[in-house]
């Protein structure tokens, strides 16, 4: 059943276009990614769906009587009492609840006084609609869902006035998964998420039985969330099946096939042209009217547009200094740790010219602080931080604390880099989308992923050897991240790098150090080197997956096998369904080659039409026969390509 449906939304301020004619329908257990380059107009389309903003054209439908939650980037700042603990701001967004709860007193007191039927009556009525609702759990499910993400009793009991940014927004998402509305909209709702946090929630909403609708730049939580993609571009947007992963395989083809489409096309217009100008060049009174019936039939023929290109990545390449010495940073028995909140203790590292070292850990283990440690920044309680031989340090900031808010982007740039012409400058900052009149907006109003943008163009210009990185993937949008995969993919030095971003770790890390790493490791750290470069996430999770399992008690593994033996139907069905899969692609791949084959064939034909057989009438009507029936088999080829 459809529960929520897009008809040709269309938004756009004067004649500047934001959306254009968005289509799309989502049936009650929809999982949705939205995905899009930073400022295609992904959050607009949030607030045309809630209302929040008026289209230019079009319509949202929404199923009689549903739900609907959302959480925006800036609405965990929009608490309107501070004072209030963390859990009774999560009570306070079921207000229903507690009004029957108030309700239920009064009643109670009521018949306590004076026990007459219509009180009674009263109060078993809104007590069955209270249990109906929810009432009895609502508590324990609020308490639950701040657990997970990250909230303890200690931190439960504070005021929302003392939370940091990061904390708010895990409070509003908290707040929105635990109302379980029937559309769950999430903007960005990875950020300021450790990996552990970020699987639970993964597992939360793969379970989540109703329609849910993501806006993310993180790969890995789209490919196991989403089972349908919405990708915005040039102020339009198209729905795939399949997550994130198929979703850029499929446009991949789709943007061939238009090619494909549009060249035809182009081909055809061409022949009939040539043909129409040859009949008029003879000029006889059956000729004008053969050439008029052309022209007719090519002016009704609806012109296809040429595939406009993919949004234009940033591009980007560090600076490398001379090469360091062999050791880099020797790092032996750290500790770190503020008055009653002790961080990390013992800690002892060493880290060679060359590696790619991503640190991990959750919230709050001390990631930031020994990256600030390392930067000399901070003085440890105890241990030593070595440097080694000429070492060159680039540092980027998650925070983005060395921009000055009172500059221009251009003034940013052009003070660190005095040197540098204004062509050089302005070219630079082109490679991070910076053109035109943006290159003198103020800093201060920058969003969040154009304040990266800006702070990575001036790291790459610094000579160095060692990369230190805090958060590099925070606020940029997937074609920035992978630009920046790439970048460091080349960078000859050595990387410290702390990220929450799986796909990063997964392609860049020869070696992965995690702070806290649980009950199955001795000590504070777990330094684990990666045997197979490009799957380093995958193979950190699976070596602490076995580790975990030698933990496992003989009740725990019997627990596990119970577990194994009632997923076993739904293995068949996986195996019933990678068959088919196989039948599908072994399809497509006939139909690749035909479709080659044709095209070789059609060219052939093409070349003879307008060669030897221009003359020859007999000729030029077999080819055309055998063109009409290789272009219907190759229509016939290319929606079977279509639905790969």
């Amino acid at each position: 059943m459809i529960i929520i449906s897009a008809n040709d939304l269309s938004l756009s301020f004067g004649t500047v276009p934001v959306l254009e004619k968005v289509s799309f329908a989502l049936e009650e257990n929809d999982k949705l990614g939205i995905i899009g380059v930073n400022g295609c107009g992904k959050s607009t389309l949030f607030r045309l769906i809630t209302g929040e903003q008026a289209p230019t054209e079009g319509s949202v439908y929404f199923s009689k009587d549903k739900t609907v939650g959302i959480l925006t980037q800036d609405g965990a700042f929009d608490c309107q009492n501070e004072a209030e603990t963390v859990i009774d701001r999560m009570y306070h967004a079921f207000p229903h609840l507690l009004n029957a709860e108030r309700r239920l007193k009064e009643l109670e007191e009521r018949m306590n006084s004076a026990s007459d039927t219509p009180t009674i009556a009263a109060y078993t009525d809104l007590h069955e609609k209270y249990v109906r609702d929810g009432g009895l759990e609502f508590r324990g499910r609020c308490a639950s869902i701040l657990q997970k993400l990250g909230f303890d009793a200690d931190a439960q009991a504070q005021t929302v006035a003392t939370l940091s940014g990061g904390q708010r927004t895990r409070l509003a998402l908290a707040i929105e998964l635990s109302r379980e509305p029937d559309i769950l909209m999430l903007d960005e709702p990875t950020n300021h998420l450790d990996i552990e946090t970020l699987a639970w929630l993964e597992s939360f909403l793969v379970a989540y039985p109703k329609c849910v609708m993501i806006i993310s730049h993180d790969r890995y939580f789209l490919d196991r969330v989403t089972n349908k993609t919405l990708a915005i571009e040039h102020h339009r947007a198209k729905l795939y099946k399949g997550g994130y992963s198929q979703t850029i395989a499929q446009r991949e083809i789709d943007r061939e096939i238009a090619e494909r489409h549009w060249k035809n096309q182009q081909a055809e217009i061409k022949r009939q042209e040539a043909y129409i100008a040859q009949q008029r060049a003879w000029n006889r009174e059956r000729n004008i009217i053969a050439a008029e019936s052309r022209q007719k039939m090519l002016d009704k023929m609806e012109k296809l547009e040429r595939p406009q290109d993919a949004p234009r990545a940033i591009r980007m390449q560090f600076s490398e200094a001379l090469a360091s010495g062999n050791d880099v940073l020797d790092v032996r028995h750290l500790s770190m740790g503020y008055p009653n909140r002790p961080l990390f203790s013992d800690l002892s590292f060493l880290i060679k010219r060359g590696e790619r070292v991503l640190i991990i850990g959750p919230n709050g283990c001390g990631k930031s602080t020994l990256i600030k440690l390392i930067l000399e920044q901070l003085i440890p309680q105890s241990g030593v931080i070595e440097r080694g031989y000429n070492v060159e340090i680039g540092y980027y900031d998650q925070e983005n604390q060395n921009l000055d808010p009172a500059n221009t982007v251009l003034d940013e740039l052009w003070n660190a880099y005095p040197t540098m012409t204004e062509t050089e400058v302005r070219n630079t900052l082109a490679l991070f989308r910076f053109t035109g009149e943006s290159v003198f907006k103020s800093v201060s109003v920058l969003s969040g992923g154009e304040r990266a943008r800006l702070t990575m163009a001036k790291l790459i210009l610094s000579k160095m050897n060692l990369l230190v990185l805090d958060e590099p993937t925070n606020h940029l949008d997937i074609d920035s991240r992978e630009a920046l995969e790439n970048a460091l993919s080349q960078f000859g030095g050595t990387i410290i790098t702390v990220s929450h971003d799986r796909y990063l770790i997964d392609k860049l890390a020869t070696r992965i150090l995690q702070l806290k790493p649980g009950a199955a490791f001795p000590g504070d750290l777990l330094d684990f080197g990666i045997e197979h470069i490009g799957r380093g996430y995958t193979e950190f999770m699976e070596y602490k997956a076995a580790r975990e399992a030698e933990r496992l008690t003989d009740t725990e593994r019997t627990q596990q096998f119970h577990v194994a033996n009632s997923n076993k139907e739904q293995y068949l069905k996986n195996k019933q369904a990678a068959a088919e899969a196989r039948k599908k692609k072994s399809q497509i791949e006939r139909a690749k080659r035909e479709s080659a084959e044709i095209e070789a064939e059609l060219e052939r034909i093409d070349e003879e039409l307008f060669g030897s057989a221009m003359t020859n009438y007999v000729r030029v009507a077999e080819l055309d026969k055998r063109k009409s029936e290789l272009e219907e088999r190759l229509l016939e080829l290319y929606e079977i390509l279509e639905e790969e």
